[in-house]
């Protein structure tokens, strides 16, 4: 996983700690359970900064972002081979990696027959997990 972006954020000693808590998350975490497991950890900082630096994570491409069913974001970081899509359980937030090469095939053809540069996307695959289907049963 990357770490901080260049520019004009600051790596402060709390940002530093933050990032080593952050690439120890296996699951997606929201800003705030990121926030209370650092301040759990003694690490003070300000939730603004921890949602800024999930921001910045992810525009330099450090973080996924999925959103959960309230619209929330929720962060995990990115493997060093890049940009992954995810299959989430609805019920209690499991996630699970998916090839999704078909997906970003799409993408590059829709750049170069529209002549679009930059062209992004994005794939929310929800369902139900197997657990949770069988309480439900």
């Amino acid at each position: 996983m990357r770490g901080f972006p260049r520019g004009n954020q600051r790596s402060t000693r709390q940002r530093r700690e933050l990032l080593n808590l952050f690439q120890a998350c296996e699951d997606f975490v929201s800003a705030r359970s990121l926030h209370a497991t650092a301040e759990s950890a003694g690490v003070t900082i300000g939730l603004t900064t921890v949602y800024r630096t999930l921001r910045m994570l992810e525009a330099d491409g450090g973080a996924d972002v999925i959103r959960d069913l309230n619209g929330e974001r929720l962060y995990r970081p990115r493997p060093a081979e890049g940009h992954r899509h995810y299959v989430v359980c609805r019920e209690c937030g499991l996630s699970r990696a998916v090839e999704a090469e078909q997906v970003e095939r799409w993408a590059r053809d829709v750049a170069a027959t529209t002549g679009f540069t930059g062209v992004q996307h994005v794939v929310e695959l929800t369902g139900v997990c197997r657990d949770c289907g069988e309480i439900r049963i």
